[in-house]
């Protein structure tokens, strides 16, 4: 096995410390209309499925008119960028989230969300906590670890 150079790895190491944003993650949401996934960028491409209007995913990569996103289940496919929105959306990953009145375990929950159910990021995660609205106008403060999309 080879070895690299210390000197070369503190450097690289030493980048990505200087370089947070090179790593950000870029999310977006299917816009007002389901949008086909492909295994290409392509639409000669193979069909892979229908994601819903709403549906959060991780932008990978942009190539031209096409983005490769990655969903909830981990899902690396295809879709043309302008089928996204910059809207963003988080679909709920544990069993059955609480979403409490404030960010707090300890505050009262405002309602229930099964798994799979999608929620309007209203703001941005903090401290563990994000802000969500559900679509029937519902407001309050989920674990950030209990959706995706943030």
């Amino acid at each position: 096995m080879k070895r690299l150079p210390l000197i070369l790895c503190a450097t690289v190491l030493g980048a990505a410390a200087f370089a947070p944003n090179a790593f950000a993650l870029d999310f977006k949401s299917v816009g007002a209309a389901p949008a086909i996934m492909y295994d290409a960028p392509s639409e000669k491409g193979r069909r892979v499925y229908v994601a819903p209007r709403g549906m959060p995913v991780e932008v990978v990569l942009t190539y031209g008119e096409w983005s490769k996103v990655r969903d909830a289940a981990g899902t690396l496919s295809w879709l043309q960028s302008k089928t996204l929105t910059p809207k963003r959306m988080l679909v709920v990953s544990a069993a059955n989230a609480r979403i409490f009145n404030a960010a707090d375990e300890g505050s009262a929950v405002v309602f229930t969300a099964d798994k799979n159910v999608l929620l309007e990021m209203i703001e941005s995660p903090h401290n563990g906590w994000v802000k969500v609205r559900h679509r029937d106008g519902q407001t309050g403060f989920a674990r950030a670890a209990d959706v995706w999309g943030d």
